[in-house]
């Protein structure tokens, strides 16, 4: 099972676990097993067509799944998937 480390904001759709174990063969997969098990996060991680939405970044291990195979990137059992929403906002 793939991991995957939920950011500090999400937390309080995950009871506050800071990471979650999943089923998936990729990414996406992955991120769906948590919306599936957490499904407070969904709205967090996809839009209404159910696509990864533009401002979440996500990475495996050190790597950018942009520069791989974006969310079709394939996980094995020890894989470590970061989501890192963007902040936006503050005072200039």
């Amino acid at each position: 099972m793939a991991k995957i480390i939920i950011p500090t904001p999400l937390r309080k759709f995950t009871g506050n676990q800071a990471t979650i174990e999943t089923n998936g063969s990729n990414v996406l997969e992955s991120l769906q097993s948590l919306a599936e098990t957490h499904p407070e996060i969904k709205k967090h991680i996809f839009d209404d067509a159910g696509q990864v939405r533009k401002f979440v970044r996500l990475y495996l291990g050190d790597e950018d799944i942009k520069a791989l195979q974006n969310e079709q990137t394939a996980v094995q059992d020890n894989s470590v998937i970061s989501i890192i929403p963007a902040i936006a906002g503050g005072i200039n």
